[in-house]
C-alpha cells in the first residue's frame, strides 16, 4: 500500500504544480502585475455613483477584465505544455519606453533639471518617437523607416488635429 502513494515522477506529490508552459505562465503573471498597477494608478479616480459613471469606472474595469485573463494565461501555463523561456530582449522595450518619453517630453515642451526643453509641436514630436521607437529593432532600413515614419506623423496629424480636433501644436513655438 505504501507503493501506491508515492509522489509522481513530476515529483509533485498527489497535487503536481509544475509550470509546464513557462511563457504562458509569467505572460500571465505580468498582466496581472500591469492590472494591478493601473488599479492602484486609478485609485484616487471616483467610480459608479449611483446611475453615473466616473472617470475610474472605465480603467478599473478594463484592468479586472485584464486581472481575469491574466489569470487564465497563467493558470493554462500550469495544465498545457508550452515552449520554454528563452532569453529576453531588453533593447526593443527600453526604445519603445524612450519614444514614449521623447514624444511626451517634445510635443509640449517641458523643464527636465535645468534644462528647458521647447514646444517641438506634433509633426516634430511624433517623427522623432517613431524613428526613435524604429532604432529598437535589429534589422532597420533608413528609407522604409523614413517612410513610415513620414506616414504615421501624417496620420496622426489627421486623426488628432483634424479628426479628434485635440489642441495639440503642429509646429514648434521657441
Amino acid at each position: 500500500m505504501a507503493e501506491s502513494t508515492k509522489n509522481s515522477p513530476g515529483g509533485g506529490g498527489v497535487f503536481p504544480l509544475r509550470i509546464r508552459a513557462p511563457r504562458d505562465f509569467f505572460g500571465g503573471l505580468a498582466l496581472i502585475a500591469l492590472a494591478l498597477f493601473a488599479m492602484w494608478a486609478a485609485r484616487d479616480l471616483s467610480g459608479v455613483s449611483g446611475y453615473s459613471f466616473g472617470p475610474g469606472t472605465v480603467p478599473r474595469l478594463f484592468a479586472s477584465l485584464l486581472i481575469l485573463i491574466g489569470a487564465a494565461v497563467a493558470i493554462s501555463g500550469l495544465f498545457n505544455d508550452g515552449p520554454p523561456l528563452e532569453s529576453y530582449a531588453l533593447r526593443g522595450p527600453l526604445y519603445v519606453v524612450g519614444a514614449i518619453v521623447a514624444f511626451a517630453l517634445l510635443i509640449r515642451g517641458a523643464r527636465v533639471g535645468g534644462i528647458r526643453i521647447p514646444e517641438f509641436g506634433l509633426i516634430i514630436a511624433t517623427f522623432v518617437a517613431f524613428m526613435i521607437a524604429v532604432l529598437g529593432g535589429t534589422k532597420i532600413r533608413l528609407l522604409e523607416s523614413l517612410i513610415a515614419a513620414a506616414a504615421m506623423t501624417a496620420f496622426c496629424v489627421v486623426l488628432f488635429r483634424y479628426l479628434l480636433q485635440l489642441p495639440f501644436p503642429l509646429w514648434p513655438s521657441f
